[in-house]
């Protein structure tokens, strides 16, 4: 970019003509006033604050100005301190002489200007005043909007606009009454609001503050506990505890942006009702023990079920390291391959379906490429509310002029910023997509040097397609065919196309062909192994993709090392100086069916509820109680704890250092911030002291990072991983040695198929296995809150959270509404084949008609009592999003 030189306050400075004066000068530290200016939002010049002196010029608005080759700037002069003066004046005219005094004790950016322009009393007297006296919106809880202190900067008006695009506030009404509210002017708790909290710490004036305000001892740097974007932040430190959170602006994932529950959902760290002590069941009641008492007794129990009596359940919640060394005693000491996690209840058939055609189960492409996508097709993921972030970057790409394509049994928020909406039918989707690529093949729109050259088995798919009549795909999905051959034309014709899923295609009983349609549309175009290309499937929680890594899965070892190949097996015994069993284990739902039929007999759970989490969760519940000995691993005493003959209590994220793998495959660092609560222990530890009473070899860690190093020496992906390598910004795995910088995005120049090619892969429609009838008339699906996070273990521990989303609403259209008799609000009883639930209505057009849904997020009402745990025959996933239901007024 052309650069020119200028002069500001007698200095030369050499800039980028793209700049404003007020840029250059604040990147050079040379203070301007500025109070509508904020470096995330375009300028708009409404405060007068910055007026400069440019020769031969005059006065101008340094916020609007760009600089020009040979400009001579004076920031300070007797006409800008006049201007500045009466702008200042003016904008705080209207407010009450309290504030006026109380401004030179605020904290606020308001007040710092006030103090540098000065503010006379005596002339603001003479101005003709028009006190607000605005009601404050209190609503909120976690922060006071106050409009009586707002000097209409519109800064939260344009964050929530430009940055946020939920545009839930606006400037209402004329002249002294104009203020900055939401839809007829109601509280803020009852509007669009997300409770981002990225409006009020842009405000400049203390309009809106933060309900609970302490200041931080200190800031520890680290990594958000939710979901799998990997949301980087500063967590703030009074004593021992966590007061705050900033974020982290320097993080190339959320560049400082936060959900409402990564800013203001760390409660539950400091709850009362976290674990402090051991816990051991003596008749039927479980009471405090110390750490010695329940070890003797793992100890005992465990040595009597070695081998496939045992199995574990580990945690996506856990750091890699934790995830690694629970796997590691599973195989190692328990001798069992009977080991995995909640992402056989997410995303198994990623890591099948993906590994199949490309060879490779993870996201192949990164969060930061989003906005350069020309075309972006959002399949069965409600991705504001479950990863709100990346929603941010998808809504930004498509107002910046990607194409947007939006497929989901629901109308969610991204449809409002959608070129094309495909409403299917749940549990269509390999009909949709085939549908799609028959347009495209039959349209001759396939990239077909990329098929030739990188692809393989393009015939036999290509035969395939033949079965998939646009006709047929129309009534199979509901679609109408003119949708899906606009769709079609319009993934195929912009490039570079990037496809994201979630588990609205992953949790069916075809859920690993559902993913084999992502990425035979995406060899089919050529997106793939490109920046802004690829299949990317957006993990739910906060490490599940660390733990498929680290192994917490029944047929592999680490980094996907085959349990089947010999010389794997090989490797890792000798790694870990022991035998190893030679078959792969039991998956998550089929553990609990060995449960029930008295084949294993001891349980090791770690940081998982599936009382609540498991399809038909009745059935779970009858293996619990069945077991002979369960121990549980956590940080509350979950509905799943409840059941346990010893629980043990583990330290939070906040408590222990690690690292996650976000869902780009980016591997961060968890800080220790406080000391562990009570006598609770990092899960790592607890499982190397287990491990070692048990006679296991190599669980003599004192630290984390040791643990990471003897990762990187088994995992060809991570090898090149060491905590000083990502002190400061994580890398993204493959990262194959120590000078290696990571990996942006996958299969650049080849698959990581045996062949090094993409295999298309023939489908079929399948439909799910449980359809409405007579009996059961109505499809039920699940979804998620923006508020809360999988059972609500952590969220509902923070009032705020509760508060704003505190029961179950069951959503139903209002025409299946109308003939049953129901109104929003009314309680019903749903019902399916294994269960049923009674919950509150809320009538919506966000379903269609017949399609009902709910999220499972309340104990109060446990939605898994009724989902289907049928499975996917490849990737062994119960098919949650899919069940037939019947609906009865209360």
């Amino acid at each position: 970019m052309d650069k020119v030189s200028l002069t500001i306050d007698g200095k030369q400075i050499s800039a980028y003509k793209h700049k404003t004066i007020l840029e250059v000068a604040l990147e050079r530290d040379i203070y301007i006033p500025n109070l509508c200016y904020h470096k995330d939002l375009e300028p708009v010049g409404v405060c007068r604050l910055c007026m400069v002196e440019v020769e031969r010029r005059g006065a101008v608005i340094s916020c609007k100005t760009l600089v020009e080759e040979g400009m001579i700037v004076k920031t300070r002069s007797d006409e800008v301190d006049k201007l500045r003066q009466v702008a200042l004046e003016l904008l705080i005219a209207n407010q009450d002489e309290d504030y006026i005094t109380t401004l030179q004790e605020s904290k606020s950016e308001l007040a710092e200007i006030a103090a540098y322009i000065g503010v006379n009393k005596n002339r603001l007297k003479r101005l003709r005043r028009s006190l607000k006296g605005f009601p404050i919106d209190d609503s909120n809880p976690f922060f006071t909007r106050d409009p009586n202190k707002c000097i209409l900067c519109g800064i939260c008006v344009r964050t929530c606009q430009e940055l946020q695009r939920v545009s839930s506030i606006d400037f209402a009404f004329r002249g002294p009454n104009t203020k900055v509210t939401t839809f007829k002017d109601g509280p803020l708790a009852e509007s669009s609001c997300e409770s981002c909290g990225e409006c009020m710490i842009r405000c400049p004036t203390e309009a809106l503050t933060p309900k609970i305000t302490v200041q931080p001892e200190r800031e520890v740097k680290t990594t958000c506990p939710y979901c799998g974007v990997g949301c980087g932040f500063y967590l703030g430190v009074k004593g021992n505890k966590t007061v705050s959170v900033r974020g982290d602006i320097d993080n190339p994932v959320n560049k400082g942006r936060l959900c409402v529950k990564g800013r203001f959902g760390y409660d539950f760290i400091n709850s009362k009702e976290r674990l402090t002590t051991p816990l051991i069941k003596k008749n039927g009641k479980l009471v405090k023990a110390s750490w010695e008492e329940a070890f003797d007794l793992i100890k005992i129990k465990f040595s009597k079920y070695k081998g496939d009596e045992f199995a574990t359940l580990s945690s996506a919640k856990c750091t890699d390291e934790e995830n690694y060394i629970i796997q590691k005693f599973t195989r190692a000491v328990m001798k069992s391959n009977h080991i995995d996690h909640c992402a056989r209840l997410c995303h198994a058939p990623s890591v099948a379906g993906l590994a199949q055609s490309f060879g490779s189960g993870a996201m192949t492409n990164s969060i930061n490429e989003i906005k350069n996508a020309a075309c972006i097709l959002a399949i069965g993921t409600n991705t504001t509310s479950a990863h709100p972030v990346i929603g941010l970057e998808i809504k930004h790409a498509a107002v910046g002029g990607a194409k947007l394509i939006v497929a989901n049994p629901k109308r969610i928020e991204l449809v409002r910023f959608a070129d094309i909406f495909l409403q299917h039918k749940p549990g269509t989707d390999v009909a949709l997509l085939m549908g799609m690529m028959r347009v495209i093949v039959d349209e001759d729109l396939q990239h077909k040097n990329f098929i030739s050259s990188m692809c393989e088995n393009f015939d036999e798919f290509k035969q395939s397609l033949k079965n998939f009549d646009l006709d047929i795909v129309g009534q199979i999905t509901d679609v109408s065919t003119k949708k899906i051959i606009k769709a079609a034309k319009m993934y195929a014709g912009n490039t570079p196309a990037s496809i994201f899923y979630a588990m609205g295609i992953t949790q069916h009983t075809h859920g690993t062909d559902n993913v084999l349609a992502t990425s035979n549309l995406a060899l089919l175009t050529g997106n793939v192994g490109k920046p802004s290309t690829g299949v990317n499937p957006l993990r739910g929680q906060n490490n599940v993709q660390g733990a498929c890594d680290m192994a917490a899965l029944p047929n592999v070892y680490p980094g996907y090392q085959k349990i089947a190949d010999a010389e794997s097996r090989k490797k890792f015994e000798t790694a870990w100086g022991c035998n190893l069993p030679a078959e792969a284990g039991l998956t998550h739902v089929e553990i609990f069916d060995s449960i029930c039929d008295s084949k294993i007999k001891a349980m090791y759970l770690v940081g998982e509820n599936p009382i609540l989490s498991e399809a038909n969760a009745k059935h779970v519940e009858e293996a619990l109680k069945k077991l002979d000995f369960l121990v549980v691993q956590d940080i509350f005493l979950s509905e799943t704890a409840e059941f346990a003959d010893v629980v043990l209590p583990a330290a939070s994220f906040a408590e222990k250092d690690g690292t996650f793998t976000n869902t780009e495959r980016r591997i961060q660092r968890v800080r220790k911030a406080i000391e562990p609560v009570g006598q609770a222990k990092p899960d790592w530890q607890i499982t190397c002291e287990i491990a070692k009473r048990l006679d296991g070899k190599g669980f003599n860690f004192t630290q984390p990072s040791q643990i990471m190093d003897e990762i990187a020496s088994v995992t060809p992906s991570y090898a090149g991983i060491s905590y000083e390598r990502i002190e400061e910004v994580g890398l993204q795995w493959p990262c194959l040695d120590k000078t290696h910088p990571g990996t942006q995005f996958l299969h650049k120049e080849k698959f990581a198929t045996k062949t090094g090619k993409g295999k298309f892969m023939p489908l079929e429609y399948k439909p799910s296995a449980e359809l409405p009838d007579r009996e059961y008339p109505f499809i039920f699906t699940t979804d998620r809150s923006i508020f809360h996070f999988h059972t609500s273990t952590m969220t509902r521990k923070v009032e705020g959270l509760d508060i704003l989303n505190n029961q179950e609403l069951f959503h139903v259209n209002p025409k299946d509404a109308a003939k049953l008799g129901i109104a929003d609000g009314d309680m019903v009883k749903v019902s399916s084949r294994r269960g049923s639930i009674d919950v509150r209505t809320r009538v919506t057009d966000i379903c269609p008609p017949g399609v009902t849904s709910m999220t499972f997020h309340f104990a109060e009402t446990p939605t898994n009592t009724i989902t289907n745990s049928a499975l996917d025959p490849v990737a062994k996933i119960p098919e949650t999003k899919v069940c037939a239901i019947r609906i009865e007024k209360l």
